[in-house]
């Protein structure tokens, strides 16, 4: 067997060949120090709208990015061709790190979470008051995802001509959640969409709700310029919507002001990657209550320290409520 030293110029070395082209292997990566920074409006199938500046550029995911993938919302860093013309394809090669992250599962013992929305501040659950009738648990699970995201909620009430919102606010009441009630003549006449508004200023909210609930005529009557389809029709028998939304958009309100995503209509929302530790952080008034806890608390159980806390006055008892009813909500289901 013929030898080399480390040193050797023999030009008749055999190396091996690269199977994809003609350039050598190699780990090292390039840095792409001048790629751009973007922000990501759309995924459609591989494809990612983006906003550059003031183009719109379409891009894919650089192949170095691997299993990583790009949702509404996130802030990247794009090399190739960035003038945003017909035809163009730019390549998204890093991802920034995000500052909140809206989750959500098929089901509660579905093992893949899926990634809805990154760095939104807040998240808008819209329920209506009527047609279809208002999903209490629904909202709830999307409390949770909320909190454990790093959202702060706001809930939208719509369809106030068709019931009062008194028994929904009650039930919610003691979570201190902001909220506005709409009326489907309030969206037309543009009440409605200037009270919302006011709550949205210089933020980037998430909009989720159940098909059929107004979310996407919402939307329109916010973002007027950008019409969403059509509102769905909400079928007689079952009380559901048909879908009107099929992918998240991110899309600007006037003024460059803040941000509103619109997101597909859901009819669950799986909180099987949530650890139910994580929900007493939305508490601030019940946490320090939880250090004389045993270990792995559910927080639901009769050696909890809450108890105690909540009958020495530190805490309302409608809290400590408020937490076990959000906590519960990740064992059942939306419909029981």
């Amino acid at each position: 067997m013929r030898r080399y030293g480390k040193h050797t110029d023999e030009d008749d070395i055999r190396t091996r060949p690269n199977r994809r082209g003609n350039r050598p292997r190699t780990n090292i990566r390039p840095k792409h120090e001048d790629a751009a920074e973007g922000l990501v409006l759309t995924v459609d199938r591989g494809r990612l709208t983006c906003l550059v500046e003031d183009r719109v550029v379409m891009a894919m995911k650089a192949r170095e990015l691997g299993r990583k993938a790009a949702v509404v919302g996130d802030r990247v860093a794009l090399v190739g061709d960035l003038s945003g013309g017909k035809d163009t394809l730019a390549r998204i090669v890093r991802i920034q790190e995000r500052e909140s992250v809206l989750r959500r599962t098929a089901d509660d013992d579905d093992p893949y979470e899926r990634v809805v929305v990154a760095n939104a501040d807040q998240l808008a659950i819209v329920t209506a008051l009527a047609d279809p009738e208002p999903r209490p648990r629904l909202i709830d699970r999307c409390l949770v995802a909320a909190y454990d995201g790093g959202l702060e909620p706001l809930l939208v009430m719509t369809k106030s001509d068709l019931a009062p919102p008194d028994k929904l606010l009650e039930l919610y009441g003691d979570l201190d959640i902001p909220h506005v009630v709409t009326s489907r003549e309030e969206l037309e006449n543009g009440d409605a969409a200037d009270r919302v508004r006011e709550l949205l200023d210089g933020r980037i909210t998430a909009f989720v709700g159940h098909s059929g609930v107004g979310k996407t005529t919402l939307v329109n009557a916010l973002v007027p310029e950008d019409r969403r389809r059509t509102t769905g029709h909400v079928n007689a028998v079952t009380g559901r919507g048909r879908h009107t939304t099929t992918s998240a958009l991110a899309l600007p309100l006037a003024g460059d002001d803040g941000w509103v995503i619109d997101t597909p209509g859901v009819r669950s929302f799986g909180l099987a990657h949530v650890d139910p530790s994580r929900v007493i952080h939305a508490f601030p008034d019940l946490e320090p209550g939880t250090a004389d806890c045993p270990r792995a608390c559910s927080h639901d159980e009769p050696d909890c320290a809450l108890d105690a806390w909540v009958e020495a006055g530190h805490a309302d008892p409608a809290r400590l409520y408020s937490l076990r009813r959000l906590l519960a909500a990740r064992e059942r289901t939306e419909g029981d």
